[in-house]
């Protein structure tokens, strides 16, 4: 309930990629955020088919004929949402090289997310075509701040110190082309952007200088659980990578190989590490969602309302508050700065860096929308 002017209530509603604001019907809405939302209802361009869904394989949805579109053309989430297929089917194939032959062999006709590695491949099918995201997504590897070694900000700030993003980049995409550096807590080239307290990451790799912050930190062995998504390709390049350096730093690892439903389930839990809880794990985000204080909820600090790994700074949730009320963009900048700053002292997570992302059709499909979610209105099939 608002209580008071919000400049920045469009904005919010406006959000097109996770964590999205659904508006649920007020049975619904009061589930516990604990429990599993088991009934879908909605009022959009499609439907849910729940009698064919096939958790972890397939989800289906139908077109809804009592939708009625704008009239205006497709933009991002806005627009005209026209239905121009009968049915979409999701289908979840875990591996790699199975994914490639049905794209290429015409079983499939959209693979999401294919590999870099497998992009020359796909490149050199004249029936497959991508298209690279207009805003490059970024990576993360998140802390939790509930139990030791990491509820400890210098043994954080010690795994920054030595966290280098061409180290992570180049372990997922491969060439320099294919990614950037971003030492930013906002998506680079975003309007929030900036430098402020990025040294420590841009600076040299400096191992003996965190092996102190470890030692003052007074750890004692603790053994950190790290979480990886075997089955998404960045989160496992960017777990190999923190292992390997955790490692250097001579900090005891348990790496818990899983697939992402897995981990997605494990993180959610706020029991010690030892008892089915997590030290570590890694993940990636649209360019979109880390655009500004308000949509990246990776930098709230409010505890146990806070996004998983719980972290609490009273002065970083002063400052987003503030930025959330500031009355022009030039004023959101300083405090975003100031937001940064903080970010870089107290570490909620570490940036991986910014990387090129390609989503591969055939070309029997048409009208797709670039966008920072995947939309399956407009599209055509020929």
């Amino acid at each position: 309930m608002l209580k008071e002017p919000f400049p920045l209530l469009i904005d919010g509603l406006a959000k097109v990629s996770s964590l999205a604001p659904f508006i649920m019907p007020e049975r619904l809405a009061k589930t516990d955020p604990y429990q599993q939302v088991t009934e879908m209802v909605g009022s959009g361009p499609f439907k849910f088919v729940k009698e064919e869904h096939q958790p972890g394989n397939k989800v289906v949805y139908v077109k809804n004929t009592d939708y009625v579109p704008r009239s205006e053309p497709p933009d991002w989430a806005s627009g005209g949402k026209v239905v121009k297929v009968d049915r979409v089917e999701w289908i979840v194939v875990p591996d790699v090289a199975t994914k490639t032959a049905a794209l290429q062999n015409a079983e499939a006709d959209w693979w999401e997310n294919p590999p870099a590695d497998i992009w020359p491949v796909l490149d050199g099918n004249p029936d497959v075509y991508m298209v690279p995201a207009s805003i490059r997504p970024l990576g993360c590897v998140r802390f939790n701040w509930l139990y030791p070694p990491f509820d400890n900000v210098k043994m954080r700030q010690a795994v920054m110190m030595v966290a280098s993003q061409a180290d992570y980049m180049t372990a997922f995409v491969g060439d320099q082309k294919y990614w950037n550096a971003c030492a930013s807590f906002f998506t680079c080239g975003g309007p929030m952007a900036n430098s402020a307290g990025s040294q420590i990451m841009t600076g040299k790799r400096d191992y003996e200088a965190a092996k102190q912050l470890i030692k003052e930190a007074g750890y004692k062995g603790e053994k950190i659980i790290l979480l990886d998504a075997v089955d998404q390709p960045l989160i496992h390049a960017e777990a190999l990578v923190t292992v390997d350096m955790l490692k250097k730093l001579d900090l005891s690892v348990e790496y818990v190989a899983a697939d992402w439903g897995t981990v997605v389930t494990r993180r959610a839990s706020k029991k010690p590490p030892a008892e089915g809880g997590w030290n570590i794990f890694e993940t990636g985000w649209t360019g979109a969602d880390l655009f500004d204080p308000a949509t990246n909820v990776m930098l709230r600090a409010n505890g146990d309302q806070a996004w998983f790994g719980w972290p609490k700074d009273d002065r970083l949730e002063a400052l987003r508050g503030d930025w959330l009320k500031a009355k022009d963009l030039e004023e959101r900048q300083e405090i975003a700065a100031k937001i940064q700053q903080r970010a870089f002292e107290v570490v909620p997570y570490i940036p991986t860096g910014q990387y090129e992302f390609k989503t591969a059709l055939r070309k029997s499909l048409k009208g797709y929308i670039e966008a920072p979610a995947f939309f399956m209105w407009n599209i055509e099939k020929t």
